[in-house]
């Protein structure tokens, strides 16, 4: 079992506030990663890892494969990615598929990688079913969007950023999306929350129920977007009504 130390900045009445409703924790602790407040949203999501919330994991384990507020550390990286997949995340299962087919972080293990995509695959992941089409194959012979993931992966972000950004000009909102993550991180690209903002309100506006699920933390954070809680619960709501699984939970644990 992956042991996690509890942070200063969790408070017992803070910590049974998120245990309590672990949609609003975790909703909380990625207003506050937007924010680069990386401290803060370790203390809710280790709170919440400790009684095995898979959202949580996952997004500690994006902190301790980025060195994100805390030294990069790999193999604490894998445990988490494989607590999550366990718990039945599906953005987990996706994220070891792909670092099992890439062997940059770790050595290639391509059945791994199969067992993971499908179970992302099964959740619905599109992501997952398209790198499943395209597993084994060398990165020169995937379609554009398939190499940006596999090189975004592999961490080679700024060569990434050059594929997704043509795709993301020309109208793929997947590949719009994933440029807007990256200007809101700084990975391959300044970090720019504006053109992060303008880049999640296209997708959005779109269809893409991931960039509609970031613009509304955008909104209610007034990080990249001046605050406004009505545009907030409007864009939730949409993402929600696609069944993004982190937007139906937030907007479940919202005050009506």
């Amino acid at each position: 079992m992956l042991t996690l130390s509890a942070s200063v900045f969790a408070q017992d009445s803070d910590r049974a506030d998120w245990l309590r409703n672990p949609a609003m924790g975790n909703y909380k602790a990625y207003a506050e990663f937007k924010m680069a407040r990386y401290a803060e949203a370790r203390a809710v999501w280790e709170t919440l890892a400790e009684v095995g919330n898979g959202d949580a994991l996952f997004n500690l384990a994006i902190l301790a494969e980025d060195g994100l507020g805390e030294p990069q550390d790999l193999r604490k990286a894998e445990s988490l990615y494989q607590a999550a997949a366990h718990a039945g995340n599906f953005k987990a299962q996706y994220r070891l598929g792909m670092l099992y087919s890439d062997g940059t972080r770790w050595p290639a293990d391509l059945d791994r990688a199969r067992i993971y995509l499908n179970l992302a695959a099964r959740h619905g992941d599109r992501d997952a079913q398209a790198r499943l089409q395209t597993l084994g194959l060398p990165p020169d012979e995937m379609p554009p969007l398939a190499r940006a993931e596999w090189l975004a992966s592999a961490g080679r972000h700024e060569e990434a950023a050059r594929l997704y950004r043509p795709l993301a000009d020309g109208g793929d909102r997947r590949a719009q999306t994933r440029l807007a993550w990256m200007y809101e991180a700084g990975r391959g690209v300044p970090r720019d929350l504006q053109e992060a903002a303008r880049r999640f309100a296209s997708a959005a506006e779109a269809g893409e129920a991931e960039a509609q699920y970031a613009l509304a933390v955008m909104y209610r954070t007034g990080v990249g977007r001046p605050r406004d809680d009505t545009q907030s619960r409007l864009w939730l709501q949409r993402a929600a009504d696609q069944g993004y699984p982190a937007a139906r939970a937030a907007l479940a644990a919202q005050p009506r």
